[in-house]
């Protein structure tokens, strides 16, 4: 079982502390897997505006969140 169906079996849990925790682990795979490919998507030249649409979120708040931080070294360039 991977670690993200794992997190979710665990996010359904009738032990609020069990659930809970599960649920910040989630949130915290999925910022990480958001930031990856937002990097992805601006070194293959997308604007803003194209990953906004695709995360289905103002132009402005993507670029606010993402912008302001040096992009994620992939495994190639490590």
């Amino acid at each position: 079982m991977s670690q993200a169906t794992e997190l979710a079996a665990a996010a359904a849990s009738t032990d609020p502390r069990v659930g809970l925790r599960a649920v910040l682990a989630l949130r915290r795979l999925l910022e990480g897997l958001e930031r990856v490919q937002v990097d992805n998507a601006r070194r293959q030249g997308w604007s803003w505006q194209e990953i906004a649409d695709a995360l289905e979120v103002s132009r402005q708040g993507v670029h606010k969140k993402h912008a302001g931080r040096a992009p994620a070294e992939t495994a190639r360039e490590a």
